[in-house]
């Protein structure tokens, strides 16, 4: 076959995706509202990306690690407080936050007036984790502190129990 004929075949790329204002899946936990705008299932799994609102005064998950994957977050608007370890960063809009595999972190928006970020992990493995939140509160059931770090066991993630 000569080159200009490989050219001209069909080539079975993955279709781009476009995700609008307001498309995504929506999952909502307690006063956080979360948009995925990709779960994976376009990048081979290599990467995940959500957009969470955070109520005034909304605390964050348990201070957490992560064994497998990075998470960043870019934070649209608003100032969310980020804890590693025991220093406390307060990250206003135009801020980039990015977390490698095994850094012990939580955020919370300490603030009266929503803040807006944008997350990703690399790979998709975590998005899952608020999904299976979602559920929990959604068949009715708390969410303990227990719940919380049986579904963050599930996605290679552990509580910094080690902290304070």
């Amino acid at each position: 076959m000569t080159e200009e004929a490989k050219c001209s075949e069909p080539q079975t790329r993955p279709a781009v995706s476009v995700v609008g204002p307001g498309d995504g899946e929506t999952i909502i936990l307690g006063t956080t509202r979360m948009r995925v705008l990709e779960d994976g299932s376009h990048t081979g799994h290599r990467l995940a990306v959500a957009e969470s609102v955070l109520a005034p005064h909304t605390q964050g998950p348990p201070q957490h690690r992560h064994a497998r994957h990075d998470e960043g977050f870019y934070i649209l608007s608003g100032t969310v407080r980020f804890t590693v370890g025991d220093e406390d960063y307060d990250a206003a809009a135009g801020t980039l936050v990015m977390v490698p595999p095994g850094t012990p972190h939580t955020f919370a928006n300490p603030t009266d007036q929503p803040a807006v970020m944008l997350s990703t992990f690399t790979p998709d493995l975590y998005l899952q984790y608020f999904r299976d939140l979602q559920e929990v509160l959604a068949d009715g059931r708390p969410l303990t502190p227990q719940a919380n770090i049986d579904a963050m066991s599930r996605y290679a993630t552990e509580p910094a129990t080690d902290l304070g």
